[in-house]
This record gives C-alpha cells, structure tokens and sequence, in this order.
C-alpha cells in the first residue's frame, strides 16, 4: 500500500508528538529516579521542570495545540479525495512542525524565538492555504 504524503504528513505529526512525550516522560523519569524531583512534584507546564525539560513539555504542548488542527485538515482532504490539494505542501507542512520543535528544544534565545515563529507561520499559512483550497474559495 502506498501512502499519499498528506497520509505521511499525518502520521508523521502523530509520530513527532508521541516522540516529543516519550522523551519528556523519560526526562521526568530520570529526575524522579535520581532523586532530584519528586514523583508528584511536576507542574502540567512544565515551568518548575528544569532547562530542557520546560523547553521539552512547551514543544509538546505546543503540539498537542496545533497538531489537530492540522490533523483536521488532512483528514478532511484525505476523505473528500481532495490530496491534490494537501499532498504537495504536506512534507513541507511537517518539516516545519520539527524545526519549531527543534528550535524550541535548542534554546530561547531571540534568535532561536525567531526560528521558531518562522517555523510556526510557515504552518500557518499552509493551514489557511489548504482551507480556502478545500472550501473551495481559491
């Protein structure tokens, strides 16, 4: 069976979020483990989390936030049969939801805030494109 790239576009938004949450469950787990945090001591934001792990439960809540609307999307172009639409800016639209991860994991300097709305704005404008697209407006 061959998958359309809006399908490894979807999968791929899955996959990325599940990874982001594997590394973040075993980041805690670590903390717990040795001692430097206690089991019910971590806050949902992750703000008491210390240095990578903050920046590692943002990237994933950010997913968890965009990720369905995205989701949504293609989807919908998947069950209207309508990939024509969504296929050639799928790779695209999942190349830049790891970057924003990514730079959000490297650091939050300006200019990696920068690199990270880049990368947001970038889905963004997929998103409103593949809507107007569907709905039949453009």
């Amino acid at each position: 069976m061959s998958l359309s790239a809006s399908a490894v576009a979807l999968l791929g938004l899955v996959a990325w979020t599940l990874l982001l949450v594997f590394l973040l469950v075993n980041l805690r787990g670590l903390l717990v483990m040795s001692g430097r945090m206690a089991v019910n001591a971590f806050a949902a934001d992750g703000s008491n989390t210390p240095g990578l792990g903050r920046r590692l439960a943002r990237a994933h809540a950010n997913c968890v936030e965009n990720v369905p609307l995205f989701a949504a999307a293609l989807l919908y172009a998947m069950v209207t049969g309508q990939t024509q639409i969504t296929d050639p800016l799928a790779p695209l639209l999942l190349g830049a939801r790891i970057f924003q991860s990514l730079m959000h994991l490297i650091s939050t300097s300006p200019l990696f805030v920068w690199l990270r709305f880049a990368g947001f704005l970038a889905q963004l404008v997929i998103l409103a494109w593949w809507l107007l697209r569907l709905a039949g407006w453009v």
